[in-house]
């Protein structure tokens, strides 16, 4: 994998270098590469219920949408990248691209080490992002998912925080079980 670059660089920079060598789970910040943090298996577990929640609810609603796990990439401007935990897209997308262009929901799902991140800096970068309609937090220890959505015709977001019921994600257009987002506690599926 090699020593992670030191250089400040753009974003098509930092997706040249991708395609060149394996630098593992890298976003770009601010010009610099930063490593995540390893994930633990709650989170894993957490991420892939919300997908699964996610593709099936685009389905039951015959969305022409696709939902991303870890890895698809989001331009926030010029020197930044993040790699959302779920994203959902509903415009063409190239199968080849590390970037998604028009995502309309992203969700990160928090750990200690992003919780702030996650709850703070990417709000206001998310939402700079024009497509973009519903940013899902979803917290797997406090079992609880918080909604910032983009108000039609408006730059002013609605929040609100779900423990229990449905999630109406209008555009796309499609609701979601927040139980089915943040599937069975694993102590309840390994006992």
């Amino acid at each position: 994998m090699g020593a992670l670059p030191k250089k400040r660089m753009t974003v098509d920079e930092f997706l040249r270098l991708a395609h060149e060598r394996e630098m593992g789970r890298c976003e770009l910040v601010d010009g610099q590469v930063v490593k995540r943090a390893p994930q633990t298996v709650r989170e894993v577990h957490v991420k892939g219920e919300a997908w699964l929640a996610l593709r099936n609810s685009i389905s039951r609603a015959g969305l022409p949408c696709c939902a991303f796990g870890s890895g698809a990439g989001i331009r926030i401007n010029k020197h930044e990248l993040r790699e959302p935990d779920i994203s959902i897209q509903c415009k063409p997308v190239d199968p080849d691209a590390l970037v998604l262009e028009a995502p309309v929901v992203l969700v990160e799902v928090v750990s200690p080490s992003s919780s702030q991140r996650d709850t703070g800096a990417k709000v206001g970068e998310y939402f700079g992002i024009a497509t973009l309609r519903h940013y899902l937090i979803l917290d797997p220890v406090h079992r609880s998912v918080i909604r910032h959505s983009r108000l039609a015709g408006s730059e002013k977001l609605e929040t609100e925080i779900h423990r229990t019921g449905f999630i109406e994600l209008d555009p796309p257009g499609m609701t979601v079980d927040v139980a089915d987002l943040l599937g069975p506690t694993l102590d309840s599926t390994t006992s």
